[in-house]
């Protein structure tokens, strides 16, 4: 049993060990002069005059911090599994909140009921920083401006919600995975795909987020899938991330101007 543990572990050391090795390590200075570190994930065979999609991940409430590392935990391995790297080069960047802000909102909400988060608020300080080096990332030639994508999980699915909202215009498709939002501020979304996912059993973010969420999109007219796993928990990430065709569906979607 002990040597199964070790082994489990040298395994996750591996993994943890690659992801730190690829992914650069940069950090940007918006306007304001507040810095955002992030990681950044370039196509493996960049070729010259190509354009490729650009994906933002938001990760988790537990992955905030300073270190530049944490946000890689969850999603960072699955963009270098070989297959999906050579099948859909991207660009990737993968910001990590500081400890004491909250992607989306000035602080965590009191309350993760769909009909008790915000319903409007200025952009976060955290949020404006994030606007302006995606912004700095689209002015990129290399960038193809109609297939830039979101993904996030929990915290992070909260904060996909909120960027959608305040910026349609840019995103081809959104994944928010156990996130949630107030309803009422999805009513001018269309031309930006939902793929959303939740566990059932979520005991931290219920899934009455995502469900409203679905309604909502669906009675504005927006191209959404909802789907949901019986008995699964908060870490609705794992299932989602396997399931079939994810990265297919993902990086099939383009923006119609």
């Amino acid at each position: 049993m002990k040597k199964i543990i070790s082994l489990g572990l040298l395994f996750l050391l591996t993994i943890s060990v690659s992801a730190q090795e690829v992914y650069q390590k940069e950090v940007f200075i918006s306007s304001r002069g507040d810095s955002l570190k992030y990681r950044l994930l370039r196509p493996e065979k960049e070729e010259a005059g190509k354009k490729y999609p650009l994906v933002l991940f938001l990760h988790g409430g537990g992955e905030r911090g300073s270190d530049n590392e944490k946000q890689l935990v969850h999603g960072g391995q699955m963009f270098l599994n070989p297959v999906n790297r050579e099948k859909y080069p991207a660009f990737v960047l993968m910001p990590q909140c500081p400890i004491d802000a909250y992607w989306a909102y000035t602080s965590r909400p009191v309350s993760f009921v769909p009909s008790d988060m915000p319903a409007g608020q200025e952009i976060s300080p955290i949020f404006s920083s994030l606007k302006e080096l995606l912004d700095v990332y689209l002015n990129m030639p290399q960038i193809d401006k109609d297939r830039i994508y979101i993904i996030g999980l929990s915290m992070g699915g909260m904060g996909t919600y909120d960027m959608i909202i305040r910026f349609p215009e840019l995103f081809a498709a959104a994944i928010p995975i156990c996130g949630t939002v107030n309803p009422s501020r999805l009513a001018d979304v269309k031309g930006v795909k939902f793929r959303i996912f939740h566990g059932d059993a979520d005991n931290v973010v219920p899934v009455e987020g995502s469900r409203a969420a679905y309604r909502a999109l669906k009675a504005a007219g927006v191209d959404v899938e909802y789907i949901e796993f019986p008995g699964c928990d908060h870490g609705s990430w794992n299932p989602a991330f396997n399931y079939p065709g994810f990265m297919d569906w993902l990086f099939s979607q383009k923006k119609k101007r």
